[in-house]
């Protein structure tokens, strides 16, 4: 029997079902680098890998506590995700005890702020910086036109406001996510408004199709209920996989809510 050439440490962790897999670049050997995008495929499987919706490879940083560069599970790169940052800041704090992490993504350096600990459980609240909501963006599809409002976490998002989901909204969302108008393709939202500042959500995101839960899309359907008169600082975001609050302090926009770490292991690549 021939042996795996190499066993590659990783950490899973989930933040309301969206889940990652954190890993250290240095984990890599050069060769694999140059394919990052095809192992990322490969170990995100969730029936030949180990299954999650993305990696946050790992890497030192001179002016943060660490830097994370995102690869989702269909092998494209990403600016950031919010719950996986806050997934990241985990591992963080138990490796160090620290409680205020310094995180920097593809869309800026993220601070992360220890709120809670239990055993594997943490909260935090994430300064995710400054969101950008545009003027409500009408689309045709198969379906007639849809009408969203574009908002840019450091990343692209397209949150549509319905008043129920519908049967085969994942259909629907992967239509609207291949317009041509959305060049660097677009993370798809639908929101329901509910009574005292709720929203309830669903996600479709760039290379991870429907998620559990998505971060920055929360803070983007946050902000588009807040500029459209929906709903008012604080929103409570409900989803799937849980939920989380999302504030806007001035121009900032910041995200509370929880991350566990699953379990460690080795991925075998042969």
């Amino acid at each position: 029997m021939n042996s795996p050439r190499r066993a590659v440490p990783f950490v899973k962790a989930s933040a309301c079902g969206n889940d990652f897999l954190l890993i250290g670049l240095s984990a890599i050997d050069e060769l694999d680098r140059q394919h990052l995008a095809e192992f990322t495929r490969c170990i995100c499987d969730r029936h030949n890998g180990v299954g999650a919706d993305g990696v946050e490879w790992i890497l030192p940083h001179p002016a943060a506590d660490i830097e994370i560069r995102l690869i989702n599970a269909d092998g494209s790169e990403a600016e950031i995700s919010g719950n996986g940052t806050r997934c990241v800041a985990a591992y963080l704090c138990s490796e160090s005890k620290k409680e205020r992490v310094s995180i920097q993504t593809g869309a800026g350096l993220k601070i992360c702020t220890l709120i809670s600990r239990s055993a594997a459980e943490y909260e935090f609240e994430a300064d995710m910086g400054e969101a950008v909501a545009d003027h409500e963006l009408p689309i045709r599809t198969t379906r007639g036109e849809v009408r969203g409002i574009p908002v840019s976490m450091g990343n692209p998002h397209y949150v549509i406001f319905v008043p129920e989901f519908a049967r085969d909204w994942q259909a629907f969302a992967a239509e609207i996510q291949r317009n041509t108008f959305f060049k660097h393709g677009v993370n798809v939202e639908f929101a329901i408004p509910k009574a005292d500042d709720n929203l309830h959500l669903r996600f479709f995101e760039r290379g991870a199709g429907e998620t559990q839960s998505s971060g920055t899309g929360s803070c983007a359907s946050a902000v588009a209920a807040i500029v459209t008169g929906r709903a008012h600082s604080p929103v409570k975001v409900h989803a799937p996989g849980g939920s989380q609050l999302v504030r806007q302090e001035g121009s900032r926009i910041f995200l509370r809510g929880p991350a566990r770490l699953i379990c460690r292991g080795e991925f075998f690549v042969h």
